[in-house]
């Protein structure tokens, strides 16, 4: 087991949903983004997602895309990434995942970013935008070196692609809220519930929901229904609107998201 099996597994026993916490690497600078990640584990977070810049994150709204423009001006890239997991190793075991477009890892080369990751310290990778079909090699790769690979379901998928891609998944599934791209929203859905029904048909491994989690009030509403709670935008717009000065109301805010969940 990794970090994230076990993360799970400890919550699971204590009767906890999991905190998931996503921030943009290299935003607002490469230097900024290790004191963010202690900064969300200090809040309660349970697993952190780092997203890998991209030109063109086609599966992200303005928050998310705004924030990969600024990173990637700020020299965020594949290799930077990999050096803040590396020094943060130093200082947390918290899981680390990092969220990635297919083309980034693609340019680094297949091989050498799983075994680099690995040799940094992280313990899942998500692509949104590599097919179940394609992701053979990666997979491979990434087993190869203690890595899960992270799925994406989503909600229009139908009972036999969700089952096909439960039982290729690794680490668990992540299940998104809403149809279209990342974003704070003021509602859930009302049918998550059938969603996550359908995948732990197929599979024993942890369900997370994300997309569209503004803050402690949509958290709580998903608490039930998964396993782990994925929060993203709006933690990119809290520093994007608040910057570096005001971590401790960003920690506080973390602790909200925690909190919804079913802790303190």
């Amino acid at each position: 087991m990794n970090r994230i099996s076990e993360r799970f597994d400890t919550l699971r026993s204590q009767g906890e949903t999991a905190l998931i916490t996503y921030l943009t690497a290299g935003d607002p600078t490469l230097a900024d983004t290790p004191d963010l990640v202690l900064a969300m584990e200090e809040g309660g977070a349970d697993l952190i997602e780092l997203g890998v810049p991209f030109s063109d994150p086609m599966a992200d709204g303005p928050v998310i895309q705004a924030a990969s423009q600024r990173a990637l001006k700020a020299g965020a890239n594949v290799r930077a990434i990999l050096d803040i997991v590396y020094r943060l190793r130093t200082r947390t075991e918290i899981p680390i995942i990092l969220m990635s477009y297919f083309n980034p890892l693609l340019q680094y080369g297949l091989r050498a970013f799983t075994g680099d990751a690995a040799r940094a310290g992280v313990d899942g990778v998500i692509v949104p935008d590599l097919p179940l079909e394609e992701s053979g090699i990666l997979r491979e790769l990434a087993d190869a070196n203690g890595i899960a690979l992270i799925p994406l379901v989503a909600p229009t998928s139908p009972p036999d692609r969700i089952g096909a891609i439960a039982r290729e998944a690794r680490g668990f599934i992540y299940c998104v809220t809403v149809k279209g791209i990342t974003g704070p929203r003021a509602e859930m859905p009302a049918n998550l519930q059938y969603l996550t029904s359908m995948v732990r048909r197929s599979t024993d491994l942890p369900v997370a929901l994300g997309f569209g989690v503004s803050g402690p009030r949509q958290a709580a509403q998903l608490r039930d229904l998964a396993d782990g709670v994925v929060v993203g935008s709006a933690l990119v717009k809290f520093v994007a609107e608040k910057g570096m000065e005001n971590i401790k109301q960003f920690i506080t805010f973390v602790k909200e998201l925690k909190n919804a969940l079913g802790k303190g």
